[in-house]
């Protein structure tokens, strides 16, 4: 089988940058990872991307180049950036090419992302009542988490405190100064139990990854990660997921399960030989719950991991190694690819200041509404 390795990797930093359109940024992510590789435009095969909110991925081409290279555009809501790459690894893998690109970009306005209920086919009451907003939602979900198995705001509050702090050393954060727990924990609520250090801020930035067949790559004298396992799953019945319309007696596995599990079989690896992980942190109760649905624990284990320091750097498995999207913020069409990016940085010891020593095996996973999750493994 055809072995896929990661050769370049660019990043726009994430944040607020006014005067430059969201497709500018990721315009500027793939001349990076271009730079990054040692290559031009007109070496990609092929191209994928994605963008929620700053129209048409396609639209770099003319900023790029017309050179009639097959581009096309994916969006799968938070997990358009993993559905991108997952996209150019089955292209590679085909056998049909062997050299292209995967990227993602958006820029959000200002306030949470409270979205069409009838674009997802619910009811316009569903809306009405206010569960569109995502920060209600995550909220809810939470509660009823720390009540089941015994997780304290303190440690949704040592969530976002960890954030912080390794974003300070985090080029591409959008949120580089540290912040204390009491600060966290006294902050104004925003949906109880989570306080507005809790949340991520909808943002902008752009994120490009280069992918090449492992011949490709040492035809062109290239090296770099190797993916070992992708895999994206929406949700079965009987899952909680955002939007979802009711809590099923019945419960199901979540999409975050489906889609860990069939990566580790594809990665022949499991959660006990990653090195650093990067866990969707859309508010600090979604990496603890993302804790256990990947396998890294059992369900209200995070309360003393968490606690003992296993999650920041040193510990364990240092867990959004980058400030996640807690510090960097959520452009949809580039958070996966963020998650990768570091991941990539991480295994070419390159993480200065954040750097996990000796790490050989890197773990990504997003989740997007209404209900999927795209998880990747890679090895140095």
């Amino acid at each position: 089988m055809t072995d896929i390795v990661i050769v370049g990797a660019g990043i726009h930093p994430f944040g607020r940058t006014d005067g430059r359109t969201g497709l500018e940024q990721g315009v500027f992510a793939i001349r990076e990872a271009l730079k990054d590789a040692g290559l031009e435009w007109k070496d990609m095969q092929f191209a994928f991307g994605g963008s929620s909110a700053a129209g048409a991925a396609d639209a770099v081409l003319p900023r790029l180049g017309l050179t009639g290279i097959p581009f096309i555009n994916v969006n799968n809501g938070c997990a358009t950036g993993g559905s991108a790459l997952l996209s150019g690894y089955a292209a590679i893998k085909s056998g049909d090419v062997d050299l292209g690109i995967v990227v993602g970009f958006d820029k959000h306005p200002r306030g949470a992302f409270n979205a069409d209920p009838e674009a997802s086919g619910l009811p316009r009451w569903y809306g009405e009542t206010g569960m569109m907003l995502t920060t209600q939602f995550f909220a809810n979900k939470i509660t009823r988490y720390m009540a089941l198995h015994g997780i304290s705001q303190k440690t949704l509050g040592l969530v976002a405190e960890k954030a912080f702090s390794n974003a300070v050393h985090t080029p591409h954060a959008w949120r580089r100064s540290p912040v204390d727990l009491e600060t966290i924990l006294n902050a104004p609520m925003i949906s109880d139990p989570l306080t507005k250090y809790m949340f991520c801020s909808p943002a902008e930035g752009g994120a490009a990854l280069i992918l090449a067949s492992e011949r490709k790559a040492r035809e062109l004298g290239l090296t770099g990660p190797r993916v070992r396992g992708a895999a994206i799953r929406t949700r079965p019945v009987g899952s909680f997921e955002v939007f979802a319309p009711a809590l099923e007696i019945e419960r199901g596995k979540s999409a975050v399960e489906l889609a860990s599990a069939a990566t580790w079989e594809m990665a022949g690896v499991g959660p006990a030989d990653v090195d650093v992980a990067q866990l969707q942190d859309t508010e600090s109760g979604a990496e603890i719950m993302h804790m256990a649905e990947n396998g890294f624990c059992r369900d209200g284990e995070q309360e003393r991991l968490i606690a003992d320091g296993e999650t920041r750097l040193g510990g364990r498995i240092p867990v959004n190694t980058d400030g996640g999207c807690l510090a960097c913020g959520e452009p949809i069409g580039a958070s996966g690819l963020r998650q990768v990016y570091e991941n990539v940085q991480q295994l070419r010891d390159r993480a200065n200041g954040r750097q996990v020593p000796d790490a050989r095996i890197a773990y990504s996973q997003v989740y997007g509404a209404p209900g999927l999750s795209g998880c990747v493994v890679l090895e140095r």
